[in-house]
């Protein structure tokens, strides 16, 4: 398996990487995607894919450096996906693996992520990957 971390204007971002976090985040468009990576870019925002030895993208993971007085300077995982066809194969873990040896050579002092309350199948998986649940995240609709 290969990650690779994809910059602004591959063409990767939308063929390879964007199928994938579709399944974690349906709602997302070609359009709303190119918006949040374009905006969000500029605030750290980067994407790394996983792909398989024959060229096929399989995970998809957007994260960034975030320095706040809770954690000082952490990397966030913003999304985190295998793809359905290669889930319990490892590349969620190689996934996480990657994010935190970059999250210790930006002289990290965490690793954090957020997890929807129904996707029971991911607790577990983090929890078995040694991570805590360390805290809530409320949410509230503005408009």
């Amino acid at each position: 398996m290969k990650i690779i971390e994809l910059e602004p204007g591959d063409p990767r971002l939308i063929s390879d990487l964007l199928p994938v976090l579709q399944e974690l985040r349906p709602h997302l468009t070609e359009e709303s995607f190119r918006e949040v990576h374009e905006e969000g870019y500029g605030q750290g925002l980067r994407f790394s894919a996983a792909y398989t030895d024959e060229g096929r993208c399989v995970g998809a993971a957007g994260w960034r450096t975030v320095v706040n007085t809770s954690t000082l300077r952490s990397l966030y995982v913003d999304d985190l996906v295998t793809a359905a066809t290669a889930r319990s194969t490892g590349v969620g873990r190689e996934l996480l693996t990657h994010l935190q040896e970059r999250a210790r050579e930006a002289g990290c002092h965490h690793f954090v992520l957020d997890s929807a309350t129904h996707r029971t199948d991911a607790h577990r998986f983090y929890l078995r990957e040694r991570m805590d649940i360390a805290a809530f995240h409320f949410m509230k609709p503005l408009g």
